[in-house]
């Protein structure tokens, strides 16, 4: 079947294209061009200036909508995927926080029999663990943390060829030749939950640690020694220009000022988005597949407060996080979630870009992502048809704040809030909603 999506705006490697169409046939990309013209049998679809953008690629999500992939079933695994991919992923890396050797073997198991069904959005495994620093655990679990032992990762990677990124400390005994001999076997070596300093981390990109997991979190910082400073695990990652990282940019995890510093600092190329999301992102659930773990202010944390433990964010929150409050421009935002992650994962031949051949991984965003709607003229701008609603004649448009639905705690305020907006209460001391002039 031939689709044509026409009357977009598209991002692609080269930059915007204004007005422009994407042709696709079979769930591929057949062109990518700035000519609006219908081509003779395609089934058209006009998105009416909307921003069209490559699907986001998710490389550490460990669950979603209810289901954590550590059930390890087929039924986890679908559910989870199934959820991120309402939110703006198309390709995702399952993630498993430390776990058995069984547990391993049962999702490897489960991964690849859905990886080798038709365009399964599941490129491949990720194992945030067990080789982790224990004084740096965090939500992960702490029985199952343990240093490398070739006798129990060998026969895994033998046998699994759906793993493709196993994470580890750098400074534990046995983690260099573990990162040399997965990093042989084309799996991606991530550092993770570790103390590392300079010369454990320069040591380990040397071995084959070329990312970092959660950059920032679960890993020290510029820090004091009785009267002498070290350089932490951050500045040292910073140091190497080659080092990758990811951000779970919901906001929380990573401020909005440091999700800033990261983007000036590695740049595009070398940073990417995550989620980093448990079971119950995207889910009515108030509970985490993790006993320990509460949902509080947006975010998922240990209920003694001692750690963040994953998020609740989707993709769609993430772009919206970099572009709205750390100010990233929208192109380099949505690279950082689909580009990037994809050559990370070695991906980009089929993923990440929306070029000729490529997978028609594809999502769409209204105009309003990038926040430049400040007054009707704005938002009749965004659509010319928005100039006929009888809201829009009338001046009764009201926006929300880029935080408005991440804040499950202020339920009672923004009811107030929409209550009065209803009746026409003063909206000078509204925090979620305005009024567009």
């Amino acid at each position: 079947m031939l689709t044509q999506l026409i009357n977009a705006r598209i991002l692609t490697p080269q930059g915007w294209l204004k007005d422009g169409s994407v042709l696709i046939r079979d769930g591929k990309i057949l062109e990518v061009t700035n000519c609006d013209l219908a081509v003779i049998g395609a089934q058209l679809i006009d998105v009416k200036g909307m921003y069209v953008l490559p699907g986001g690629v998710e490389i550490h999500a460990h669950g979603g909508g209810g289901r954590d992939f550590m059930e390890c079933t087929e039924d986890a695994f679908r559910a989870a995927v199934k959820t991120h991919m309402k939110y703006g992923t198309t390709s995702i890396f399952p993630t498993l926080s430390s776990s058995t050797v069984p547990m391993i073997e049962q999702a490897a198991e489960t991964c690849t029999k859905l990886m080798e069904e038709k365009d399964s959005p599941i490129l491949g495994l990720h194992l945030e663990g067990h080789y982790l620093n224990m004084a740096m655990a965090g939500g992960q679990i702490p029985e199952n943390i343990k240093s490398p032992d070739p006798n129990e990762y060998i026969p895994i990677v033998e046998t699994w060829s759906c793993i493709k990124r196993w994470d580890a400390a750098p400074e534990l005994p046995g983690a260099m030749q573990f990162g040399k001999y997965i990093t042989a076997k084309g799996i991606l070596a991530s550092v993770a939950h570790t103390q590392a300093e300079f010369e454990d981390i320069r040591t380990a990109y040397e071995a084959g640690y070329t990312h970092a997991t959660h950059f920032y979190n679960a890993m020290p910082g510029f820090h004091k020694r009785r009267e002498y400073k070290y350089e932490g695990t951050v500045e040292s990652i910073y140091l190497l220009d080659d080092m990758t990282v990811e951000v779970v940019a919901d906001g929380i995890h990573v401020p909005p000022t440091i999700l800033r510093l990261v983007y000036k600092i590695k740049g595009v190329e070398r940073t990417c988005l995550i989620t980093d999301a448990l079971a119950c992102a995207a889910s009515d659930s108030r509970e985490a597949f993790d006993p320990r773990v509460i949902i509080e202010d947006g975010v998922c944390k240990l209920a003694d407060h001692s750690a963040l433990a994953g998020s609740v964010a989707t993709m769609d929150r993430l772009i919206r996080t970099m572009v709205q409050k750390a100010e990233i421009p929208l192109a380099d935002a949505v690279r950082m979630a689909s580009e990037t992650p994809a050559k990370i994962m070695g991906v980009y031949d089929r993923k990440g870009s929306l070029q000729k051949g490529k997978d028609a991984d594809i999502i769409v965003y209204n105009g309003t992502i990038d926040e430049s709607v400040a007054t009707l003229n704005d938002f009749v701008g965004k659509n010319a048809l928005l100039s006929q609603f009888k809201a829009v004649k009338n001046g009764n448009v009201w926006v929300t704040s880029a935080d408005m639905y991440q804040q499950m705690t202020s339920t009672a305020d923004i009811i107030d809030e929409l209550h009065g907006a209803f009746t026409g209460d003063d909206a000078s001391d509204f925090h979620y909603l305005r009024k567009l002039g």
